[in-house]
């Protein structure tokens, strides 16, 4: 247990003002992992922080536990719905400055979760704390390598209307993770939205490749809710291929060949400047 960090969400610029300035968190009672831990790092989303956030800063080691009601912890909150309710308050006697922040570099939602000491301090993104594989970043990487124009992390409407070979730029494709289901953009209407791990934008039609880590996407619901995913693409004209960590990390020819298929079989890419074929031997598929 000793080194055992909770990873925690900082809230807001209160939440984090509260930290530093009074040395305390709050987590509620319902919520609190079962598993043991002696520090809490703390997440700072984008929401809540804008530029400054999608990182974790700050930690500490917790120097005392007490069960409080969050109105006692937060008597200007009174009106808050859970006034009432059972919180742990964690007490700190100092909280400590990580020496490089880590990123949130492939946008992943942060809940609770857990890492060791040594990892916390040495690690740049948050896939590191959780020994997750960036998958994403070696495909990415290696179809730049091989000329492929990719776009990462591009946010799709359910609305949108599919216009075949359109770009991110020509078609509104936004680079971000700030996004969630029932999102009200400017109107009255709810509208659904989706991020694609990876996209590839084609003469023919759109090649959308999911990146499945194991640990992301091992779960029953996750499972559901990726052939959900799938179907919504696939209505919109897009066509969808899911690569696992293991095929990536494990044999890595295959999946570029999958997508180079993908790609001829959609006409071949299209570029910002121009359109350029890429064609796939049979060797290679």
């Amino acid at each position: 247990m000793e080194g055992t960090v909770l990873v925690g969400v900082l809230r807001s610029r209160e939440d984090l003002k509260i930290l530093l300035e009074e040395k305390w968190y709050r987590i509620p009672v319902a919520f609190v992992p079962k598993k043991k831990f002696t520090h809490i790092a703390f997440y700072e989303p984008l929401t809540g922080f804008g530029k400054r956030g999608k990182r974790i800063a700050y930690y500490a080691r917790i120097s005392k536990r007490e069960v409080k009601k969050r109105i006692e912890l937060l008597p200007g909150e009174s009106a808050h719905p859970r006034a009432e309710q059972d919180y742990v308050k964690f007490s700190f006697r100092k909280v400590e400055k990580l020496s490089k922040p880590i990123r949130n570099v492939i946008p992943r939602r942060v809940s609770f979760g857990f890492t060791d000491l040594k990892i916390l301090r040495s690690a740049r993104d948050i896939l590191q704390l959780y020994h997750v594989a960036p998958t994403e970043q070696i495909i990415e990487r290696e179809l730049h390598r091989l000329g492929v124009p990719v776009t990462p992390q591009y946010r799709l409407s359910l609305n949108s209307p599919f216009v075949k070979g359109s770009t991110a730029s020509s078609w509104g494709g936004i680079s971000s993770p700030s996004f969630k289901e029932g999102d009200k953009r400017g109107s009255s209407e709810n509208l659904k939205h989706y991020r694609l791990d990876l996209a590839v934008f084609c003469k023919d039609g759109n090649l959308a490749i999911e990146c499945d880590n194991r640990k992301a996407h091992s779960s029953k619901i996750q499972k559901l809710k990726d052939k959900q995913k799938d179907l919504a693409l696939k209505t919109l004209g897009w066509r969808v291929i899911r690569l696992t960590e293991a095929d990536i990390l494990g044999d890595l020819d295959v999946c570029i060949s999958r997508i180079y298929k993908g790609v001829t079989l959609l006409g071949g890419v299209v570029k910002e400047t121009g359109s350029t074929r890429v064609e796939a031997s049979h060797n290679e598929i």
